[in-house]
């Protein structure tokens, strides 16, 4: 992996910092993709005979982004708007006068460019594939360890019915492994892009090219990228197909971030981060740092993605400006999503669970959580309406005077005869709970 750049820390990125993603998307790395795509369009011309074998071992040989300097490349980029252009010149100087006219024959910038984001694009959904697969596992031992965990069902913020922790956790689990499936089918995908100036290909015939299909095919091979059926120099699916994995991962993962941080309040406390962070000015607090960043990378992360949405209207056969635009979005979104797989993979491994917090919290509302309940259970008795009409007096007074529902429904006449033990009893309101746990950790 390429060292970082000292000018690329992620001082103000503390979501993306020190992350494997990081590393896969600094300056140097990207560099290094465009220096790989470029040694692959001589090898892939090379094997069909259109250059010699020995440019192709020539260019490959000088394409390490440690023979370059990054900044000075930043710096002239800004002469014809990328940075392909000072590379293509100091990489021929590298190879040598005598192979130098091999580099970069018949492509243009966009071609290496977008092949190269498309490198740094897969090499970095692996390492976020890689921490989805340790949050998912951590998540897969919550939800069979906590399957019949009874806790509060919050809805609009409030009480509703009871569920299970387990469920909880198979949820997040669920959507991590959405994330999984249309990142693993992305990146798939993800295709080489050559086609010249203006995308007919026409310089590679120039060039003595009889079939360039094949050219890109070969291309595409040398790289370990798909083959594409166009160039989409201006046909921007595959930008699109990235922008949307990454934007949903980031939102799914924010999901269970925004569920921790709810949970983990001082006065609810039912789960909590297995490290906190510090304060500059409280000694007291462990702050949930891990789900703290991944909330931010899930509130950044649509904003980046409606940047790059906006770019799929290009104009004509190379646009100015949309393409140019995609560049410091898209990466930023791969460093945010991989930031925030790796924080989630920390959060889920070390996330505490306090079951007595959630027992207790279930008694809240002096039983009132079981109110639906009771109206199915009681309507058979006393008839639907006097039955809402008694759970609605009974649950002014529990709210008023501060007693139980349970010792309430015990002194109404009507009920004498009624078991109230068991439909007052939260833990034994959790519905399917357990059954759609079980069939939710069915999923590989």
């Amino acid at each position: 992996m390429p060292p970082a750049d000292p000018d690329d820390t992620g001082l103000l990125a503390p979501g993306w910092a020190g992350s494997p993603a990081a590393s896969a998307t600094t300056d140097t790395a990207c560099l290094q993709a465009l220096l790989d795509a470029e040694a692959a369009l001589t090898r892939a011309q090379a094997a069909l005979d259109l250059v010699p074998p020995e440019a192709a071992a020539a260019v490959t040989e000088a394409a390490d982004a440690g023979r370059f300097d990054v900044r000075s490349l930043a710096a002239r980029a800004r002469g014809g708007g990328n940075p392909v252009i000072p590379l293509v010149a100091d990489l021929t100087t590298a190879v040598g006068p005598r192979y130098g006219p091999y580099v970069h024959r018949g492509a243009t910038s966009q071609d290496i460019m977008d092949t190269a984001m498309m490198l740094v694009a897969v090499r970095t959904l692996d390492l976020v594939l890689a921490d989805l697969g340790r949050t998912e596992r951590a998540l897969a031992r919550l939800a069979a360890e906590h399957r019949d965990t009874a806790m509060p069902g919050r809805t609009l913020t409030q009480h509703a019915v009871p569920t299970t922790f387990g469920l909880k956790a198979a949820g997040w689990r669920s959507l991590v492994l959405d994330a999984r499936d249309r990142i693993d089918a992305v990146r798939d995908g993800l295709p080489a892009q050559l086609g010249g100036a203006a995308g007919t290909l026409a310089a590679f015939t120039a060039y003595g090219a009889t079939d360039p299909p094949a050219l890109v095919a070969a291309f595409a091979r040398e790289l370990g990228l798909r083959e594409p059926l166009l160039p989409w120099h201006t046909l921007r699916t595959p930008i699109a197909d990235l922008t949307g994995c990454l934007a949903f991962t980031a939102g799914a993962l924010g999901k269970m971030a925004a569920d921790v941080l709810t949970l983990g309040r001082t006065e609810i406390a039912e789960v909590t981060e297995g490290s906190g962070g510090g304060s500059s000015a409280m000694p007291h607090k462990a702050n949930p740092v891990r789900s703290t960043l991944i909330a931010a990378a899930a509130r950044r992360a649509p904003q980046l993605a409606a940047t790059l949405y906006g770019a799929q209207a290009a104009e004509d056969e190379r646009p100015a400006g949309a393409w140019h635009a995609e560049w410091e979005p898209l990466r930023d979104l791969l460093r945010l999503t991989g930031g925030a797989a790796r924080d989630a993979a920390g959060l889920a491994e070390g996330l505490r669970v306090d079951t007595d917090a959630m027992r207790e919290h279930l008694s809240l509302t002096h039983g009132l959580i079981v109110s639906e309940r009771l109206s199915a259970e009681l309507a058979p008795v006393l008839g639907r309406a006097r039955a809402r009409e008694l759970l609605t007096d009974l649950a002014a007074r529990s709210y008023a005077e501060g007693r139980p529902l349970r010792e309430l429904l015990a002194e109404e006449p009507e009920l004498k005869d009624v078991d109230l033990d068991g439909p007052t009893d939260p833990a034994r309101y959790t519905g399917s709970a357990g059954v759609l746990t079980d069939r939710a950790l069915e999923r590989r």
